[in-house]
């Protein structure tokens, strides 16, 4: 089954093995694309579909110093190398659009103040170029921000087709700005955006509609973990909130919903892949520790339509063919993840490359 084609809004994929978006620094401090990271995702085109890394909206909004941009012209020409290179192998390319919300910090960002829907910060410490940190604690939106921050997903979302991207995941997981408003931990407002769940999805809902009207619903997906505790993300009730979710979703016709079935500090549990396989009727793509098997299993359950594949791709740009072959499969290199240049990046052998 996870070989057979999968049609995904307006794509038709080759095959059911995405490609998550895996954040790994090879930018530069102005977040231009380059050369290295055309290499890299065009060397992985045999995925189903590459998500990319989360990708900036706007300036002043990094969480990780060398990440990539997509709000200049000169990113966007910077980013039709990657494309180009990506099609050229015959591949399949949406690009993840993002703001980190309070997970960015001044010191990253210029002295620019970082914003979430409330003024909480996130604890702990960061890693900025003075060291380690506390976090910032935010500047709450106010409502006429929040509706520029809409059309700035928008304007996003254009840049990236003009890329030649495929088409656009927005990025509503994993503690950042849409996560935020979404989950209570970090969203305590007492106005339409806050309190019950329709008052917090609401900045999503926004969003989506802004980015489906700008660019078409047909290469529009999403992505979710109503599970994830990461950049301290907590939600009181998180299985409600995925069917809550699930169902409102099939309003947007949708490329497809990319949903992370379980939280990386297991501070939370829970089925959210049965809940919202229960009340999502469009493509639903899981994702978080999927063995081909398991994978597969699931796909012919009906569980989910496809899965995507995070340090598996990383450390194996030709992982179909191996996952195909039954082939052993490389091991990725932690210390490699987010540090600059080849090594850990584009390095690591194709099985033809490997048996020379």
């Amino acid at each position: 089954m996870l070989f057979t084609p999968l049609k995904v809004g307006a794509l038709t994929l080759s095959n059911r093995m995405l490609m998550a978006p895996l954040t790994r620094a090879r930018s530069d401090l102005t977040h231009m694309p380059n050369d290295l990271m055309a290499e890299y995702y065009a060397q992985r085109a045999s995925a189903g579909l590459i998500v990319t890394e989360c990708t900036m909206i706007a300036p002043n909004t990094s969480a990780f110093v060398t990440e990539p941009g997509i709000y200049s012209s000169e990113q966007v020409a910077a980013w039709r190398n990657v494309t180009d290179a990506v099609h050229a192998k015959g591949g399949k390319i949406v690009m993840q659009i993002w703001h980190a919300g309070r997970a960015a910090h001044p010191l990253l960002n210029q002295g620019a103040e970082n914003v979430a829907p409330s003024a909480i910060a996130i604890s702990g410490e960061v890693q900025t170029p003075r060291g380690k940190v506390p976090h910032a604690v935010p500047h709450a939106l106010t409502t006429p921000e929040i509706s520029a921050l809409v059309q700035t997903f928008a304007n996003a979302a254009k840049n990236a087709v003009a890329a030649g991207f495929d088409g656009v995941e927005v990025h509503a997981a994993n503690g950042y700005l849409i996560d935020q408003f979404l989950r209570g931990s970090a969203n305590q407002r007492t106005d339409a955006y806050g309190g019950t769940m329709e008052n917090r999805a609401r900045f999503l809902f926004e969003v989506l509609a802004a980015v489906c009207a700008a660019v078409g619903s047909e290469r529009v997906g999403l992505r979710l973990s109503p599970l994830n505790s990461f950049n301290g993300m907590i939600d009181s009730d998180p299985i409600g909130l995925t069917a809550f979710l699930a169902d409102r979703l099939n309003d947007f016709n949708l490329a497809y919903v990319h949903l992370m079935r379980a939280d990386f500090f297991q501070q939370q549990t829970g089925d959210v892949m049965t809940i919202a396989r229960a009340h999502y009727k469009g493509v639903l793509i899981g994702n978080m520790g999927y063995s081909s098997e398991e994978a597969t299993a699931a796909i012919l359950d009906k569980k989910l339509d496809a899965v995507a594949f995070g340090t598996g791709f990383l450390a194996n740009p030709d992982l179909p063919a191996r996952v195909r072959a039954g082939a052993a499969l490389n091991l990725p290199d932690q210390a490699t993840f987010y540090s600059p240049g080849a090594k850990g990046y584009t390095d690591y052998p194709s099985m033809q490359t490997a048996s020379v």
